[in-house]
């Protein structure tokens, strides 16, 4: 663990062969073996999956058998020195789920959706963790007139509810974003997710994961998500990445458009003692055309400008900037977070 006692984390997704919507890979496969390795010899402390990152072919497996591999999958990570943060349904990739899971017109989607969910719920209990992250990417639709959107938010709050009550133990942190692949999202912003959860029949059980550019698509500053989530000990999990512009979801390096937004990413984690709530998930991929044997210097990067903004966070003269907050006077704190960020 560093020094400051944050603990870090990434998916399997984020050492990426290089694909885009409008071309092949670049990049050659790489076996999980081998990421699992570079996790962390980069100095991350935990894995973040989908469900058949960690059961690849849980589609033709019982229960037992899934328990069997998943249980294997955390020893694995054991012998890496490595936890697993939460396990996902990754839903949006089945192609009985093109046009959404738990909000589809057709009641046998939704069943579909809903007991993988649960598959999803059991292997987590064998990975050891109970946080499951539900990243809604195809609730939603691409003509309005194509769903109900009220029914279709009672059927999140529905499969919500009815994952509580299948594992008593369980966490849930909705990860919202506007859209892709779906062009208009259901649960589009931090707000949305966090009015779910205190629907639900067991709020404390139901939290948020923000994601950085899923905000800047939005419309919306990352760390203001951050810090509504947080005011309702809400935040249970980050992506950190950094987006250029309102585009598709890049998953750029931490802080590689906007240093500024990143630092206040970082402030407001830091001001409110998020190492002791959640572990920081860095959800950033390799530039497409980046060559096969660096192309892991995204999350290299991303992690050392994470700890290095804490640093300049902390060091912030507070007695200063609250004396510049009272007179007023922000060009002044202007320039002094712009001091700061420059090593002046």
């Amino acid at each position: 663990m560093n020094k400051y006692g944050y603990q870090f984390s990434f998916g399997p997704w984020n050492i990426s062969e290089g694909g885009d919507p409008f071309g092949p890979a670049v990049r050659p496969s790489v076996p999980f073996a081998t990421k699992l390795a570079a996790l962390k010899e980069l100095g991350y402390d935990a894995m973040q999956f989908h469900d058949d990152d960690a059961v690849p072919d849980l589609h033709d497996l019982g229960p037992a058998a899934i328990a069997k591999e998943a249980r294997a999958m955390r020893q694995l990570l054991a012998d890496h020195g490595l936890v697993a943060e939460f396990v996902a349904p990754r839903l949006w990739e089945h192609p009985s789920t093109i046009d959404g899971g738990f909000t589809a017109n057709d009641p046998a989607i939704r069943t579909y959706a809903r007991e993988r969910a649960k598959k999803t719920a059991d292997i987590g209990r064998e990975l050891g963790t109970n946080l499951m992250v539900l990243w809604l990417a195809r609730e939603g639709t691409y003509l309005r007139e194509a769903k109900d959107a009220v029914k279709a938010t009672h059927l999140l709050l529905d499969t919500v509810n009815m994952l509580l009550d299948y594992d008593k133990d369980l966490r849930i942190a909705i990860e919202p974003k506007p859209n892709e692949p779906m062009d208009m999202a259901y649960l589009p912003t931090i707000g949305h997710a966090v009015a779910m959860g205190f629907q639900a029949k067991d709020p404390a059980r139901v939290g948020a994961l923000v994601e950085s550019a899923h905000a800047v698509l939005a419309g919306l500053d990352p760390s203001d998500e951050m810090a509504f989530a947080l005011a309702f000990d809400k935040l249970w999990s980050v992506h950190l990445n950094d987006q250029n512009g309102l585009k598709f979801d890049q998953d750029r390096a931490f802080g590689a458009v906007d240093l500024r937004r990143a630092f206040n990413q970082v402030r407001v984690l830091d001001e409110n003692r998020f190492w002791e709530k959640g572990m920081v998930g860095l959800d950033v991929k390799a530039l497409r055309t980046q060559p096969a044997d660096v192309a892991t210097k995204h999350l290299r990067n991303s992690l050392a400008l994470f700890l290095r903004l804490v640093e300049v966070s902390r060091n912030l003269d507070r007695s200063q900037v609250e004396a510049l907050r009272a007179s007023r006077d922000y060009e002044e704190l202007d320039w002094l977070i712009l001091n700061a960020l420059t090593g002046r």
